[in-house]
């Protein structure tokens, strides 16, 4: 190691009180992180790109420093879903280090990993009070069934009024107005579930017919719309 001349030159100071970082909560512990393999943990995170096209929430399960579970979300731009894909295979395996340095891809990735570093190495995961932490698969939990991810779509227009694309409940299909053009329900299909019922054998008709519900008061409806051509 190399040294000024001027710091060569000064005499040495003893070094007193050495406690060592602050203790983190980790998976129910209090943790004095030293190294990467001293950091556990399960959390959320949210990225964006330069030009805020598009978003990605990331979730990751740490486990003596290494990730063992990747979820990838994506929204608002096509090419983030194949970026996703590829940063999916990338992340488990790798240290929280190694994937905070790793492209993922897309910017929108790499700044929710950035954000889910913070997060981990600063004791402030989702699972840190949580004794031993969340096993692998707690990702999926966030999908609930069908493995869809929960998307709210909405658009609307100063002279037209809104449309009701997607709900946490499903893709919708219909909304339901007043008398007065004001929005009182809306009916839907939850994609993922009829999916799964056609994977196992029923006919897409049934699969749309059972898994189609409404929501609010859709039966009083005075009219009825298609948002994505109405």
């Amino acid at each position: 190691m190399e040294y000024s001349h001027e710091v060569l030159n000064m005499c040495k100071v003893a070094k007193g009180a050495n406690h060592g970082p602050a203790p983190i909560p980790e998976e129910g512990k209090w943790v004095q992180s030293k190294e990467i393999k001293d950091i556990s943990g399960l959390t959320h995170g949210v990225g964006w790109c330069a030009p805020q096209q598009g978003a990605c929430k990331l979730t990751l399960n740490v486990k003596d420093g290494i990730i063992q579970e990747a979820l990838v979300e994506t929204i608002g731009c096509s090419g983030m879903t194949h970026s996703a894909a590829m940063a999916a295979e990338i992340l488990p395996g790798k240290t929280v280090l190694e994937a905070l340095n790793t492209d993922l891809v897309c910017d929108a990735i790499n700044t929710a990993m950035r954000e889910l570093f913070l997060q981990i190495v600063y004791g402030r995961t989702q699972s840190a009070f949580s004794e031993g932490g969340l096993p692998i698969g707690a990702g999926l939990e966030d999908l609930g069934k069908g493995l869809r991810s929960q998307v709210g779509t909405m658009y609307s227009t100063a002279d037209k009024g809104v449309r009701y694309l997607e709900m946490a409940e499903g893709y919708v299909t219909r909304i339901g107005l007043d008398k007065d053009n004001q929005v009182i329900g809306y009916e839907f299909v939850n994609l993922g579930k009829m999916m799964e019922a056609i994977a196992g054998g029923m006919s897409a008709n049934d699969a749309l017919a059972k898994f189609t519900n409404n929501y609010g008061r859709f039966n009083e409806a005075v009219q009825k719309i298609n948002p994505r051509k109405q």
